[in-house]
């Protein structure tokens, strides 16, 4: 059987209690004051018998046994309904504040002054839900605006790939230097394809998917090395270089495939951003709680109205870049969402054509998640 909810007593309930009671003693103490008043001054009086007053106070000096016990339960009657109504017109108010929360709009919410607290503490929830809202609108905004650019950019690889394929098939007297250098064409345009469709699918995944972890202890070290020498190639095509600087034998728990993915997009957000001929710094370093990884690279700085938001889903930093060269903007989203799922931390900063990302990780993902 579920215990009771054991809910401490709210500093406006126990003031509006005291007062209560102070008022009940109050009008108790003043009641039989008054009683005791007038009794003094009656008797201090030569009252004749034929006098109105006199037979009225003689009248309810007989019936005061009743009438005593009726003034005192009028008085409290009044004191106790007063209070009563009190806390019923603040649950009204209450109430109509929490209609206004579900529906947030730029009218602030008003209370009575005596639950001023409570009043700031929803303004507070309302402008934050109303940021909410515009940052999901934004949000989808810029998700619908890439979904049109990279199905407009999408006809470009396919044609071409249709394109040099039908030359292939009605032009069988090509030269194999052509017939190569068409069919490479092809392939770079396909690859592209792919690379946009893998786009699409990013926008959906991030939005649908419940994200789990499958954890496993793996040797970090190895893993950041492996990447160094997959990405070499790539670097090497775009004149940069690695400056590698990972402490040996790392290892953490965490979930291995996840954890590439973060790295993955952390490094090839380095690449877009770089300048040509410039090294991308990834440094690795642990003690027996966490473990640091940075990664930096050479770029225009990011100012800081828009590093504030890098990590946010669908946006880029630089809008005037194409899905073509920029991506959908749900690499850093996605880094962040993972790195938060293994109870680590992930910020960025940029300063004098430098562009850091920082990524803190506990040695044991275990203990958080």
């Amino acid at each position: 059987m579920n215990k009771p909810v054991s809910i401490r007593r709210s500093a406006l309930s126990r003031h509006i209690l005291l007062q209560y009671l102070l008022a009940l003693t109050a009008s108790t103490v003043l009641v039989a004051g008054f009683l005791a008043g007038s009794w003094w001054i009656a008797h201090q009086i030569i009252w004749q018998p034929d006098d109105p007053t006199y037979i009225l106070l003689h009248q309810i000096k007989k019936w005061a046994f009743w009438i005593f016990p009726a003034v005192f339960l009028v008085v409290w009657g009044s004191v106790t309904l007063y209070f009563i109504t009190r806390p019923l017109y603040y649950l009204d108010c209450l109430t109509e504040a929490a209609r206004q929360l579900g529906n947030p709009s730029d009218t602030p919410i008003h209370l009575p002054s005596a639950i001023k607290t409570t009043q700031n503490e929803m303004n507070l929830i309302r402008e934050q839900a109303l940021r909410n809202i515009y940052l999901a609108k934004e949000a989808e905004q810029r998700k619908n605006d890439l979904i049109v650019c990279l199905a407009h950019d999408l006809k470009t690889p396919l044609t071409s790939v249709i394109g040099y394929l039908t030359l292939l098939q009605d032009e069988p007297q090509l030269s194999e230097a052509m017939r190569q250098r068409y069919t490479g064409i092809a392939l770079d345009k396909a690859q592209r394809l792919e690379e946009l469709i893998n786009e699409f699918f990013d926008i959906t995944r991030f939005n649908l998917s419940t994200l789990e972890l499958e954890l496993e202890r793996i040797n970090l070290s190895r893993m950041l090395e492996q990447m160094v020498d997959e990405f070499s190639p790539i670097l090497a095509g775009k004149q940069l270089t690695w400056e590698a600087h990972i402490q040996p034998d790392v290892e953490i728990l965490c979930d291995p495939g996840k954890m590439e993915r973060v790295f993955d997009n952390l490094i090839r957000n380095a690449i877009s951003y770089s300048y040509p001929r410039s090294p991308i710094t990834l440094t690795m370093t642990s003690d027996d709680t966490k473990v640091e990884i940075t990664v930096t690279n050479r770029g225009r700085t990011i100012p800081p109205e828009k590093l504030s938001r890098i990590f946010e889903q669908f946006y880029r930093v630089d809008s005037a870049r194409s899905v073509r060269t920029g991506g959908a903007g749900l690499g850093l989203a996605i880094a962040k969402e993972l790195v938060l799922l293994h109870g680590g931390s992930i910020r960025a900063e940029s300063q004098s054509e430098s562009i850091s990302f920082f990524l803190s990780l506990p040695a044991n993902c275990q203990k958080i998640v």
